[in-house]
């Protein structure tokens, strides 16, 4: 099934120019804005870097009500997960590890120094308004740890009259979801605010074999909650909080005799005062806080990890002419406190960034450097330079460069018999250039990168350095890896039909052991259709994945995958509509993470009053 999805999306590819320019001289639609990339509002199709939106729209039109199948479909993107919606999760950007990436939630990051990056599946995509991905390193913004990418996840925010908004649904695995909240803004002010619960019966989380196996049922429930306020107290002067909160409640295998189960709160909260200073210099003041706190109920005892991050940024946006020049100072605290008191730790992060964008006709540019000073592995300086070429107002040619860094978490400094005190922080050099051509009806990208990390972080056995006290192997700097590829999307609208594919051709390779980098394949992609007639919206979508191994030996085989979704929408009147989603079509049984289940097919429908 993998290669015949292979060979579609090689077919939809070849086939996909010669529509996509005929549309060049049509009406073209409001291109979508990213600030991610620069940290400050740009025209997509103007940002150097590799990026993606994830529209509301398309959430809404998807049928999702998960965050992490939503990414699956996204170029670029892999995924692995423990069991169905609900259980540990894990997002690859381009090869790159779940904690060789940065996340936000409305400019606030969220993730564990324990165990490094964010389990996805606390992330409710019942709260998302849109998300930003940007590919390749942004370190020099954004700091450690955004060595394959940056994703943002972004809040609904309001706008115009108070508008209400309804949605129910039911499905597959006896799932549930109730959400509500309203939204909107007067003169000066603007606030959103909404709920919702999600509660599903699930399945087996672990297949036979699997250590813990368990044959009960394992599902989840989920609370949250997100809220936007701000208000424009003079002309050019704002201020503004935002926040989201959520409890996930999963039932997991770890003993097979006893109902395991792992309680997750994620909770941020994001304060700013925008100022505008003077007509061409705009002041960004930002507190923010996040909290991931996972406490693990099982057969073996309870555990507790909790990482806490308070964050003070001061963005400075000076427009000189046509360019921009950026300062930015920042400080992050890292505190955990856990039930394994060796890994009761804190750190923190002093920094100051410069960066500088620049348009001369056709010619667009941008430098950046970064220096971020830490209090438990010190100081390391990272920079960036992209260039990118207008040869037609619609198609443009970029080349970047940019290093980056990720910090060792606090498990693989020091949790007992794994963590090496004086393991050091990995290091990137990423080499890219890229093709885009986007005239307001159709998109084009083509991106070849080259992204080398030294002083790779991997668990080692037997461990190097004292293996008396490390029986079971450890943590440490051993290895490089090189991940190169190519990655290609395309979109466009015909009439009443929009049909997009993508393509990732990658090869994630640790360099030091010639093996492939665990649970990443060598090609994965999607080739999707969606119709609009009236008031029926309805499409479909195969998801493919090659052939991955679940271990780093590369002795576990995952066979590779194509399933296939379907969604549709009805608008009863103006405001109440119907929606429904068939997810694995055909019932394809494949494993994202060794002896752990996948759903089988599934269906979800809704109702919903007001927009999304």
């Amino acid at each position: 099934m993998a290669c015949q999805s292979l060979a579609l999306a090689l077919a939809a590819f070849i086939a996909f120019p010669a529509s996509a320019f005929a549309q060049e001289n049509q009406e073209q639609k409001l291109a979508p804005v990213v600030v991610t990339a620069t940290r400050i509002p740009q025209i997509a199709k103007e940002v150097l870097s590799d990026n993606l939106v994830i529209t509301s729209e398309e959430i809404a039109r998807s049928g999702q009500t998960s965050l992490v199948d939503l990414l699956q479909r996204q170029r670029g993107i892999e995924i692995a997960r423990n069991g169905g919606p609900g259980a540990v999760s894990s997002v690859f950007i381009r090869g790159t590890a779940n904690n060789q990436n940065v996340v936000l939630v409305d400019g606030v990051r969220v993730g564990s120094a324990t165990s490094g990056g964010v389990n996805w599946a606390s992330i409710p995509l019942s709260q998302v308004d849109h998300i930003e991905i940007v590919y390749g390193p942004l370190s020099t913004l954004y700091g450690a740890d955004a060595v394959g990418g940056v994703v943002q996840i972004f809040t609904r925010k309001g706008e115009g009259a108070p508008a209400p908004t309804v949605s129910a649904g039911i499905g597959s695995y006896n799932t549930r979801n109730l959400e509500a909240g309203i939204s909107g803004s007067n003169a000066n002010t603007r606030y959103s605010i909404y709920a919702a619960h999600e509660n599903s019966d699930g399945f087996s989380a672990a297949k036979p074999g699997a250590f813990g196996f368990n044959p009960d049922k394992d599902g989840y429930k989920s609370d949250s909650a997100s809220g936007n306020f701000s208000m424009e107290w003079a002309k050019g002067q704002e201020a503004g909080l935002n926040f989201l909160y959520n409890r996930l409640n999963a039932q997991v295998d770890v003993s097979p005799d006893f109902d395991d189960r792992n309680v997750q709160k994620l909770g941020t909260l994001g304060l700013y005062s925008k100022n505008r200073l003077a007509s061409n210099w705009l002041s960004t003041v930002q507190l923010s806080r996040s909290e991931d706190k996972l406490d693990s109920i099982t057969g073996f005892g309870n555990t507790f990890f909790n990482t806490t991050q308070t964050g003070l940024s001061w963005q400075n946006d000076i427009s000189l002419g046509k360019d921009v020049l950026q300062l930015i100072a920042e400080r992050r605290d890292e505190e955990a406190d856990t039930s394994t008191a060796a890994l009761n730790r804190s750190r923190s992060t002093n920094s100051i960034a410069a960066a500088y964008q620049l348009r001369r006709g056709p010619h667009l540019a941008m430098f950046s450097a970064r220096n971020d000073d830490n209090s438990q592995f010190g100081s390391k300086t990272t920079g960036s330079a992209a260039y990118g070429y207008r040869i037609t107002d619609a198609l443009r040619a970029n080349v970047s460069y940019g290093t980056s860094f990720r910090a060792p978490t606090f498990n693989e400094l020091y949790f007992p018999q794994f963590g090496i005190p004086t393991n050091r922080p990995e290091r990137g050099k990423n080499t890219e250039a890229g093709l885009y051509y986007e005239d307001g009806k159709s998109q084009l990208s083509a991106v070849y990168y080259h992204n080398r990390i030294t002083d790779l972080i991997v668990n080692t056995f037997p461990c190097p350095v004292d293996p008396a006290n490390n029986p079971f192997g450890c943590a440490f700097n051993v290895n490089e890896a090189l991940l190169t590829g190519v990655t290609l999307g395309a979109r466009t609208t015909l009439g009443n039909t929009t049909l997009r594919a993508s393509l990732d051709l990658q090869d994630p390779r640790d360099e030091t052991a010639d093996r492939q980098l665990a649970r990443r394949a060598k090609q994965h992609g999607t080739v999707g259709v969606d119709y609009t007639a009236g008031p029926v919206t309805a499409g479909g979508e195969v998801v493919f994945s090659d052939k991955r191994f679940d271990d780093s030996a590369n002795t576990i085989a995952l066979g590779g995958y194509g399933i296939v979704n379907l969604h549709a929408s009805y608008d009863l009147t103006r405001d109440w509509s119907l929606f429904g989603r068939w997810n694995n079509v055909f019932g394809k049984n494949y494993e994202l993470v060794k002896n752990y289940a996948t759903p089988g097919s599934n269906l979800f429908v809704g109702v919903r009053y007001g927009l999304r």
